[in-house]
């Protein structure tokens, strides 16, 4: 088993672009369950260029939330800098990438805090081992999702199948050994699993769920992103074959 400092507080990173409907239920699931799990925590949500009101309903669930603390992203837009945003943003010396549209259970993200605290570096879910569970997951994109997730697996030779998912948890020692980030977009949910595993930072993997959105439209456009995950995928089996572990964990 791993060896690593005891954790004091967990931040969850949310990037939020026009999430108005969705982002009450997410938060007050997330801080139920883990003010029941007793889990020192922060909610790191970045409004990223919202036209509707997501500023406004975040300003106001901070009165009810105290944990919750909303930042926007003033700068260029996108999923990739919206995280980066946030990590900029957060005190915890643990973080949680999660989505603003209730799609990632706060169950399993508390999992992964205890999973921290046993010593590894980062807590990976996959929903597509035994355990895991899909709803409601559009046909075509679950093709190509577990294409790119087969192609990333034989080509770093790695038991993760689920390393598009954004939800996962790190070691604040894994951000800071993961930079610089390069991907601006949703390219940024493989970039840090990728980046962690190839540099040396200890991980497991457990089983996970994901529900499809009640509100709103999901962001993701697989037509513009198939290069962009190429080209960070490339990289970093790059480095992973060529850098000589000039970047491995010390």
């Amino acid at each position: 088993m791993p060896t690593a400092p005891a954790l004091t507080l967990y931040s969850v990173i949310i990037p939020a672009r026009n999430e108005e409907e969705s982002l009450p239920t997410t938060i007050e699931d997330i801080v139920r369950t883990f003010t029941a799990e007793n889990i020192p925590h922060e909610i790191v949500v970045v409004d990223d260029g919202s036209t509707d009101g997501t500023w406004s309903v975040l300003t106001r669930l901070q009165s009810t939330y105290p944990t919750l603390k909303p930042v926007q992203n003033l700068g260029d837009h996108g999923f990739g800098r919206a995280v980066v945003h946030g990590l900029n943003h957060s005190r915890g010396d643990a973080v949680v990438i999660m989505m603003a549209d209730a799609s990632d259970s706060p169950v399993h993200a508390a999992y992964y805090w205890r999973l921290l605290n046993e010593g590894y570096d980062c807590a990976f879910g996959s929903r597509f081992i035994k355990g895991g569970e899909v709803v409601d997951y559009p046909r075509v994109k679950l093709f190509v999702n577990r294409l790119a997730n087969f192609l990333v697996r034989v080509g770093f030779a790695i038991p993760l199948n689920d390393t598009t998912n954004a939800f996962k948890a790190y070691r604040r020692t894994v951000i800071d050994g993961c930079r610089p980030f390069l991907a601006p977009h949703f390219n940024l949910t493989v970039e840090i699993p990728l980046k962690a595993i190839v540099r040396g930072f200890s991980y497991t993997i457990i089983p996970i769920s994901w529900r499809n959105r009640k509100y709103g439209e999901a962001k993701l456009k697989i037509k513009e992103m198939g290069s962009r995950y190429f080209f960070i995928c490339a990289y970093i089996w790059l480095e992973k074959y060529f850098s000589r572990g000039d970047y491995r964990k010390r």
